[in-house]
């Protein structure tokens, strides 16, 4: 902003007017179609997105980093360090949306041929999308995507200038977006991670973190296995260990498994630290709903009726007690759009017309009046009873 002086200034508002009269009284009789301002707004956040598979390596012997290119051959649309892509797979006759953090920097997705990248572990059971990836997924392989979600990324106005990630697992992938940026100049702050894993020859993205290492990025690997060689810090993320990485005002960014979240929380309150320096990144769905405090147990081996309603089409599904109404949908090959898949972003809202749902405590993300009037995430509510919603119409 440039000061011009105290009269000039305070009677600033007189000569906009002036100006903005003049342009309407010389402008062309014409009608301009072309906004640039929306022509700007379209190439940096264009919405669905289709990206090809480039390149697949090993992260470590068990998750894989996939790297995608853009179709139309375009730049990357703009992202943030932190934030996730929401990748559309199509298994049999179903589409079923997946997020996951971008483990590349938002500069990488700018350069020439830009790229973005994610990193997948291998599930233990319980994430057939991951073993997809790992297995099935092949340089060629073209998917739509939505990129950029998320607000799990370093705000100035908001987060101290240092910042302590707290990792676990392929939790990482979010800090090793962040650390590239720090590394190259272009993110202002400065990054210890505490990356827990279990045993040094699984740690995930291990070689590209090490790489990175500078006065502003410091990569600390924390080990929880029994492994005698080991010269690092070992255990847990624990009250003691965070507070010896921590410098006096600190912003505090966990990213990890559920029950490393539980655990951390804990831990966390014994250093009293403010509320408004934690953050914790989203963790998809429970991995198990009937761990959570309120639910009905009683309930957990039911399967109930759900009817679904887009428009005039009635479908009536099964839906089990365990599973969100997300992932019944997504068996009956029925198409709902998701994101986050952690009840906070609001894509899969849903107004619940009949029946009673349970809600995951942890993953509610709806406003007020959404609870009064009916509505919910459909990730992270769970049937309590036959039950009858409306979607929309895709």
């Amino acid at each position: 902003m440039k000061i011009k002086g105290f009269l000039k200034d305070v009677t600033g508002a007189s000569r906009v007017t002036k100006a903005r009269l003049n342009a309407f009284q010389t402008a062309s009789a014409q009608a301009e179609k072309t906004d640039p301002i929306a022509n700007v707004v379209k190439e940096w956040h264009p919405g669905k997105t289709e990206l090809r598979v480039t390149e697949i390596r090993e992260a470590s012997k068990t998750a894989k980093t996939v790297r995608f290119e853009r179709v139309d051959g375009k730049k990357m649309p703009y992202f943030r360090a932190g934030t996730f892509v929401v990748l559309d797979f199509t298994i049999g006759d179903s589409v079923i949306s997946r997020p996951y953090s971008i483990s590349s920097a938002p500069y990488e997705g700018r350069l020439g041929n830009g790229y973005l990248e994610i990193t997948v572990r291998r599930s233990r059971g319980d994430g057939f999308i991951a073993d997809h990836i790992n297995d099935n997924v092949k340089p060629g392989d073209v998917f739509p995507a939505l990129i950029g979600c998320g607000q799990f990324y370093y705000e100035p106005l908001r987060d101290a200038k240092h910042v302590v990630a707290l990792a676990g697992g392929v939790g990482i992938t979010p800090f090793a977006s962040m650390a590239k940026e720090v590394a190259n100049g272009t993110l202002d702050m400065d990054l210890t991670i505490l990356y827990g894993s279990v045993f040094s020859d699984d740690i995930v993205m291990k070689k590209e973190l090490d790489a990175i290492k500078s006065n502003r990025v410091h990569i600390v690997h924390v080990l929880s296995g029994d492994e005698p060689d080991w010269d690092g810090e070992r255990g847990f993320l624990t009250a003691e260990l965070i507070k010896k990485y921590a410098a006096e005002d600190t912003s505090y960014f966990i990213c990890g498994p559920q029950a490393m979240y539980t655990f951390l929380r804990e831990e966390l309150k014994k250093l009293d630290i403010p509320q408004r320096r934690i953050r914790f990144e989203v963790f998809g769905q429970a991995k198990d709903i009937t761990t959570f405090a309120g639910y009905p147990t009683e309930m957990k081996d039911k399967t109930f009726q759900l009817t679904v309603r887009r428009g005039i089409r009635e479908d009536v599904i099964p839906a089990k007690a365990t599973e969100s109404i997300v992932v019944a949908l997504e068996r009956a090959g029925i198409r709902i759009e998701t994101a986050c898949r952690s009840g906070e972003c609001g894509f899969c809202r849903t107004k619940v017309i009949r029946g009673s749902v349970y809600i995951c405590p942890e993953n509610d993300g709806r406003r007020a009046a959404d609870k009064d009037f009916g509505y919910v995430h459909a990730c992270a509510a769970y049937p309590t009873s036959d039950l009858t919603i409306k979607i929309p119409i895709e």
